[in-house]
């Protein structure tokens, strides 16, 4: 704000530290892609600076515990501005990227513009409905706190309100949850959001069994966990069933509202509550390049990760298309972590007039948790293990990849008490839903 008067983009130069002489790197998104480029410029001689319109970085594989009351909002997040605080050649920037102007070299933000010498864009994706956007009032999807906390309220409610009501068949549609695809984040909210209903809440309500709960996987595909190999999908879709979790293959959704899900063919859910983590459509922001995208928005990069005809622009992580033996890369922490690396080893070849070179992705494994106790985890090579063993791989995996040790003393806490006594700790309903929060605005009481 400039004497009351928003700063619109393109009105005036962002006004950021500058060394006389240093490349200015820009760097847009605190996600795992972002981050890791930004540490990997740590002993770099040029200026960074980091763009991202939230304050904070979340470790997204653990948003769904703060979705099913494991876990505090805190306990997976830390201000980006802490994470890089010893980096000082590093600038945090809370803005918005609008838009990119490629030929003059210049991100624009809600708050001006900024020059760049060599950009780096990593701000990922969000919830894709299909074509059907009205769904996502119906069904929120798991991409961010927010979307966490919302989540939590959804699931705490619905107890809740099965509690007071008397009529059975209400009951029955407050005590169904549907969660759309088959994937890790529906897996993995199918299986907690099992174990809440099983063990934690048994005892804190009269008038209802909530181990009576119904948790529904609906699959369009024919496979649960398509990125795992036939015998651990065997394995996690057995956990599943022994945790009463009921999985639809074959079962693609065409229609969702506030009373439940319509199936093709016609079949209907009954259920007050539908989560979805079915698809993604990449940030807007990759469209503003003028290049080739795919279908659901994500930049089609070159082989070293730039953009076509723009070597100083560099697209990772979730917004990246990228193909190595005619397999398009999973959008997951690692794939954009490395190519976080990658990109900076580039740009600071090219500031020294070398050659870049090629990206090549390292597959560290694939994990996923289906509940306490179980998991599957596939290192590729024949290496796999599920059970009891896959589980504390995964455990010990997200831990040591928490940012700051008191996140990860917290987590560890928090799921030691949460395995000795099977009870979740944050069982808070807080927040309004939109739609709440409108009515009770233009309510007499709210006046």
């Amino acid at each position: 704000m400039i004497a009351g008067v928003p700063v619109r983009a393109g009105d005036a130069h962002v006004a950021v530290s500058s060394t006389p002489g240093r490349r200015r790197v820009v760097i847009v998104g605190g996600g795992f892609g972002g981050l890791q480029a930004a540490r990997a410029l740590r002993w770099a001689d040029v200026d960074v600076v980091l763009v991202d319109r939230r304050n904070h970085h979340v470790f997204q594989p653990l948003l769904y515990q703060v979705a099913t009351a494991g876990l505090s909002p805190g306990d997976i997040a830390s201000p980006i501005r802490w994470i890089l605080r010893r980096q000082q050649n590093v600038q945090v920037l809370l803005a918005e990227a609008q838009r990119i102007d490629a030929e003059a070299h210049v991100l624009h933000l809600d708050i001006g513009q900024l020059h760049y010498d060599a950009l780096i864009i990593a701000t990922g994706a969000t919830h894709a409905y299909f074509g059907h956007d009205a769904w996502q009032t119906h069904a929120p999807g798991l991409k961010t706190l927010e979307d966490a906390g919302l989540i939590r309220r959804h699931l705490l409610l619905a107890f809740e309100q099965a509690e007071r009501t008397p009529v059975q068949a209400e009951r029955t549609r407050h005590l169904t949850f549907v969660i759309v695809g088959g994937g890790p984040t529906g897996v993995e909210l199918a299986g907690a959001l099992a174990e809440l209903a099983n063990f934690s809440l048994a005892r804190d309500f009269r008038s209802i069994d909530t181990s009576c709960a119904r948790v529904v996987i609906v699959e369009a595909g024919p496979r649960i966990l398509g990125a795992f190999p036939p015998d651990l999908q065997d394995k996690a879709e057995q956990a599943l069933l022994r945790l009463g979790v009921v999985i639809r293959k074959h079962s693609p959704v065409i229609g969702i509202d506030a009373l439940g899900v319509t199936l093709a063919g016609g079949e209907r859910i009954e259920a007050s509550t539908v989560l979805w983590a079915a698809g993604v459509a990449a940030s807007p922001l990759g469209r503003s390049l003028g290049v080739e995208v795919d279908r659901v928005g994500r930049v089609v990069v070159r082989p070293d990760l730039t953009v076509p005809d723009r070597p100083d622009v560099y697209v990772i992580g979730d917004l990246a298309h990228f193909e190595q033996d005619g397999q398009l890369l999973p959008g997951v922490a690692q794939v954009a972590m490395q190519q976080g690396t990658h990109a900076v080893e580039n740009i600071l070849r090219r500031f020294g007039n070398q050659p870049v070179r090629e990206f090549r992705y390292h597959d560290l494994g694939n994990l996923a948790t289906i509940g306490r106790n179980a998991a599957i985890a596939d290192f590729g090579g024949g290496w796999r293990f599920s059970g009891v063993f896959a589980w504390w791989l995964w455990l010990f995996v997200h831990v040591l990849k928490l940012t700051g040790f008191r996140n990860r003393i917290a987590v560890l806490i928090q799921w030691a008490w949460a395995y000795v006594t099977h009870q979740r700790g944050i069982r808070l309903i807080t927040g309004q839903d939109p739609v709440e929060s409108s009515a009770s605005d233009s309510s007499p009481s709210a006046r």
